[in-house]
């Protein structure tokens, strides 16, 4: 969740992390969606050509779950700074809610201004489709990051780290810590995210496992990455199930919910609690004993990335097809895989002797 092996070790050692603030840039008229459906994309007849140098002036936007969402606002303002390499200007818009239509009105405007790239972290894989394909019959190119949308609405989907591992790696996280014994549940973000889908899937199949064979998932939850919510499903999932063992929450907002939860509650020291979230927000948690370990990539990274992906794009440098490369600043380069996805690297997982190495 880190960066690929040559990556990760510069990124375990941390130099030039720093806190990062709120680069959100607001704005936009709300527009209906057209009743329409648009017509698909043309298939591109274009060719890569890796030589070509990126383009001064781009001009890219990142689109969030929600603007306020504190994981997400990491990732863009990264995204944002990276384009100044480049000689590119980025700025951040999306909504305040995570609802699955909640995205839709961004992306007209950003059409209507012409962006040369469009980065989303998608609500729903569907619900943006429509919009997205609008984008990219007028050259305008879409690259999803942390929740894909619908492969043929985009051109690359950079993903934090492999879906499989990082569902896999949650429960083998939590197995270890309840000893492969008892309940457990999910407390995820909204019930259409992508990214949480796929990985809570991959909790389902790993736990078919022999090895879990006396642990059991009792309930997927949805916090909808709202705080209170989360909250209030923590709760409810501990009134509702008095045997659980343990929660796994793969949504930054929704481990710090959780936790703030059992940290004030008779369950702590009784429930574990892990998932994926920033060490800034869970070092409390860890410290006070609340939260063993948790895991999650380095997000400035995946910021990182994106944007230089979606400027290798709009530069013809890639076109999205498998097994092209592309270089990504300070990252090194990256080679396009199977539809379209670019895997930033493997997770990692932090704990009380190491969080307080890290500062984001």
């Amino acid at each position: 969740m880190f960066t690929s092996s040559r990556r990760f070790t510069s990124a375990v050692a941390m130099v030039g992390l720093v806190s990062l603030g709120l680069a959100a840039c607001g704005g936009t008229t709300k527009e209906s969606v057209s009743s329409q459906a648009p017509a698909a994309p043309e298939q591109s007849s274009a060719t890569a050509n890796p030589n070509a140098p990126l383009k001064e002036g781009l001009k890219i936007a990142f689109l969030p779950k929600q603007i306020n969402n504190p994981y997400e606002t990491i990732v863009d303002k990264a995204g944002i700074e990276a384009a100044a390499e480049y000689k590119g200007t980025a700025k951040e818009v999306g909504p305040s809610d995570a609802s699955a239509s909640s995205q839709v009105s961004y992306i007209n405007t950003l059409i209507q201004q012409q962006q040369d790239a469009i980065l989303i972290a998608a609500n729903d894989a569907n619900a943006v489709c429509g919009p997205l394909k609008q984008a990219m019959t007028k050259g305008i190119k879409v690259v999803s990051y942390d929740s894909d949308a619908s492969k043929d609405c985009r051109n690359l989907f950079i993903n934090q780290a492999s879906s499989e591992e990082v569902g896999r790696s949650e429960v083998k996280m939590l197995a270890d810590m309840i000893d492969h014994k008892g309940e457990i549940a999910v407390l995820s973000a909204t019930a259409n995210a992508t990214n949480q889908n796929t990985w809570i899937e991959f909790m389902k199949d790993e736990l078919t496992k022999p090895e879990y064979k006396d642990m059991k998932l009792v309930k997927v939850a949805y916090g909808d990455d709202d705080d209170q919510k989360s909250f209030q499903e923590t709760q409810g999932l501990l009134q509702a199930y008095p045997d659980l063992k343990g929660i796994i929450a793969p949504t930054t907002v929704g481990i710090a919910a959780a936790a703030r939860y059992v940290s004030g509650s008779k369950y702590k020291g009784k429930i574990v609690v892990t998932g994926l979230g920033t060490p800034n927000q869970m070092r409390e948690f860890v410290k006070n004993g609340t939260v063993e370990k948790f895991a999650l990539w380095n997000p400035k990274d995946l910021g990182y990335l994106a944007s230089y992906a979606a400027a290798s794009l709009a530069s013809g440098q890639i076109t999205g097809a498998e097994g092209e490369k592309f270089k990504a600043g300070k990252l090194g380069e990256f080679t396009i895989g199977k539809d379209g996805e670019v895997i930033l690297g493997p997770p990692f997982t932090f704990d009380a002797q190491n969080i307080d190495d890290f500062d984001y």
